[in-house]
């Protein structure tokens, strides 16, 4: 199994959910986090990534980290300073129509939104509202350009936007999908040999249907448009996702895994859960199980079955700890505090 990884933390991608496999496999081989200094959510996000941003990183000293997964502007010099050479390299990607439709519900407050009621009312003239100097404009606009550590405004000439795809696919081993997640856990799973329920999950951060809305058509044009950048990347890699899929795992053997794997966590969902999934923020009866609630979504969380046996207990409780909750167990884990 690997055991050195980069995975790029796109906003608002499922990438929550990958985050909570990579934490547990990690807390499983006692492998070591980078974590954001001071035990952070972020590495310095929206700055480009540097290696000091890390806890424990010294340029004096080789220490390597196995896993890096926290939000960052991707910079590869800066992130191979921290990770070992053989390290692997992997992202999720989101169609830029829905990631965009959820930023605006997320990220409700910042500057490019909080003027307008709808993103109808912000594509109808985005330049009013957008504006390109604004240190959060990248919320607003080719989200995934952004984090991959491009210039969100950037040229859309079909020449820069070859070089953006050659230049990501020189620093990424492979790009997930999150509209084919379970596919995409699937194919993880073959690139980093590990087993089936090293990739179960339940998903993560995710927000009540309620505050969801159909998009007209003329809308989906605008955001396409508006997100030109975002779009090119998504429909490349989406492309090049099952260009993979054929060619490594084959359509006849992925049905067979997907289907393995859906199993497996039904089972869990029986075993782990109360009911028979999410829950509202409010109904969640253990306050450490609740997760961070952010803009205008309500972000959903699970209760766990009482009286589960100690193991079972933890093996279920990790796959529903929301990821500050987590990320800052694990910082605990690897710093402790020194003895008062």
């Amino acid at each position: 199994p690997k055991t050195d990884i980069v995975f790029l933390k796109v906003h608002k991608s499922a990438s929550s959910t990958v985050m909570n496999i990579l934490f547990r496999f990690g807390e499983t081989h006692n492998l070591t986090f980078a974590f954001p200094q001071g035990g952070g959510f972020q590495l310095y996000y929206p700055h480009h990534f540097l290696a000091r941003f890390v806890q424990g990183f010294s340029p004096l000293s080789p220490r390597r980290f196995n896993i890096l997964c926290h939000h960052m502007r991707f910079l590869q010099p800066e992130v191979q300073k921290v990770v070992p050479s053989s390290a692997v390299y992997f992202s999720i990607l989101r169609n830029p129509v829905q990631l965009m439709e959820s930023s605006f519900v997320y990220y409700k407050g910042a500057s490019a939104f909080s003027r307008v009621r709808s993103l109808e009312e912000f594509l109808s003239q985005p330049h009013r509202y957008y504006n390109p100097a604004s240190s959060d404009r990248h919320y607003a606009r080719n989200l995934m350009t952004f984090d991959f550590g491009f210039n969100p405004d950037g040229e859309e000439s079909p020449e820069r936007v070859q070089l953006m795809l050659k230049a990501i696919e020189a620093s990424f081993d492979f790009l997930l999908i999150s509209e084919y997640f379970d596919e995409s856990m699937v194919l993880l799973k073959e690139m980093l040999c590990w087993d089936l329920d090293s990739v179960v999950s339940f998903p993560l951060n995710i927000r009540d249907s309620s505050t969801k809305s159909p998009l007209a058509e003329s809308v989906v044009e605008k955001l396409k448009a508006w997100n030109r950048l975002d779009w090119e990347i998504y429909t490349h890699f989406n492309r090049t996702f099952w260009e993979r899929i054929d060619r490594d795992i084959g359509r006849e053997r992925m049905r067979r895994e997907v289907r393995a794997l859906r199993q497996r966590q039904a089972e869990l969902a029986r075993t782990c859960l109360q009911g028979t999934g999410s829950v509202a923020p409010k109904d969640i009866k253990d306050s450490s199980l609740r997760p961070l609630q952010h803009g205008g979504a309500r972000i959903l969380g699970y209760n766990l079955k009482q009286g589960l046996d100690q193991e079972l207990e933890r093996t279920c409780r990790r796959l529903v700890t929301p990821e500050l909750q987590y990320s800052s167990l694990l910082y605990k884990r690897q710093f402790p505090p020194p003895p008062s």
